[in-house]
């Protein structure tokens, strides 16, 4: 499933990140996320190609 929904706790995982530090990083505008109900959402998708255009940044 191309379109799959994960959590501020999945991406902390996925990231390997503490949650706190992903939840900064979403609310600074950093991690491609949007709120449902107050709750950080990530589309797999958007978080895969957000991590291959910081691969292709670097300083």
């Amino acid at each position: 499933m191309t379109d799959e929904i994960l959590t501020i706790q999945e991406i902390a995982t996925y990231l390997k990140l503490n949650e706190k530090t992903a939840y900064r990083l979403a609310s600074e505008g950093k991690l491609p996320g949007f709120k449902v109900g107050g709750s950080w959402r990530f589309k797999r998708v958007d978080l895969e190609k957000w991590i291959e255009e910081q691969k292709n940044n670097k300083d």
